[in-house]
């Protein structure tokens, strides 16, 4: 159950990651991510006014402060690598931060079997196979330090959802949305500050800037849901099993964000790239059967 669990967050993970690059080659990074920790905020607190889950704020406290300052580091770069990279490369860079849970892991005593420990050996190589090719190809170097920021970031901020989780994975969750939507409010009012003093006639309004059109608050409310369930998966996954394992299997959003950008958005993979994909499915197979 833990590793389906973070299967399914891993695939909608995914699907928000995907829709959240697409939309921020049109709209700024920062004001995608200020709208979907809106949304988020709102699904989180309906969850936590049902189950009466308010208790469990203050106990984990600093947990879920970190856990929100990271996670919305690794958004917005991520999301501006996507806006200026190519998905199939980007996505499956920033899932090497799964690096950082599996160590932190194993330092706390993780004890995989031996089927297990070669899954994540065959994951993790295949997540690089998955990520290199297309970078001797044309994708610049803004896009991969961005996607390794985001890797970096994305790791310590589930290694901080998992340990939340052990108390309670909602209040994690409302804790990490109170943050990132506060770091994301003073960031526009510095960009409304920078605006006024510019003075130009010809610069777009700041309603211009951060307004979405219908289509844009549907895509916004989309990635708001999947990624609030896709944290509440993980983090309930890591109270059923070993964070080492379920952290790679909720690695594999680039799967999700790599199938949907090539049906969607019609970009091409190269062959080891989807060598690497398949390694990766294979890697989560054995732990699975490990």
């Amino acid at each position: 159950m833990a590793v389906l669990l973070a299967l399914l967050s891993s695939a909608m993970w995914g699907t928000s990651d995907f829709l959240g690059g697409n939309l921020s080659r049109r709209k700024s990074p920062y004001v995608v991510v200020g709208w979907a920790e809106v949304a988020g905020l709102s699904f989180v607190l309906v969850a936590c006014l049902v189950g009466n889950r308010w208790d469990a704020w203050p106990i984990i406290g600093w947990t879920g402060v970190i856990a929100g300052v990271t996670g919305y580091i690794g958004l917005v770069t991520f999301y501006t690598a996507l806006s200026r990279g190519t998905m199939g490369v980007v996505a499956p860079i920033t899932s090497l931060g799964v690096i950082v849970p599996v160590a932190v892991g194993l330092g706390q005593g993780d004890q995989p079997t031996g089927l297990q420990e070669l899954g994540i050996v065959v994951a993790l190589i295949g997540i690089v196979m998955a990520s290199g090719p297309e970078i001797r190809g044309g994708t610049g170097l803004l896009p991969v330090v961005l996607a390794l920021t985001a890797a970096l970031s994305f790791g310590i901020a589930v290694t901080y959802i998992a340990k939340g989780s052990q108390t309670d994975a909602f209040a994690t969750l409302g804790i990490m949305r109170v943050v990132a939507l506060g770091i994301s409010g003073v960031l526009l009012l510095v960009m409304i500050a920078r605006h006024r003093m510019k003075q130009d006639p010809n610069a777009p309004t700041v309603k211009s800037i951060i307004s979405l059109d219908r289509r844009a608050v549907w895509t916004v409310i989309a990635i708001g849901f999947f990624d609030v369930s896709a944290n509440v998966m993980f983090g309930v996954s890591s109270t059923l099993g070993l964070l080492s394992i379920v952290a790679v299997a909720g690695s594999l959003y680039p799967v999700a964000t790599v199938i949907l950008a090539g049906t969607v958005l019609k970009e091409r993979l190269a062959t080891i790239e989807k060598v690497g994909v398949a390694l990766a499915l294979i890697g989560v197979g054995l732990i699975s059967l490990g």
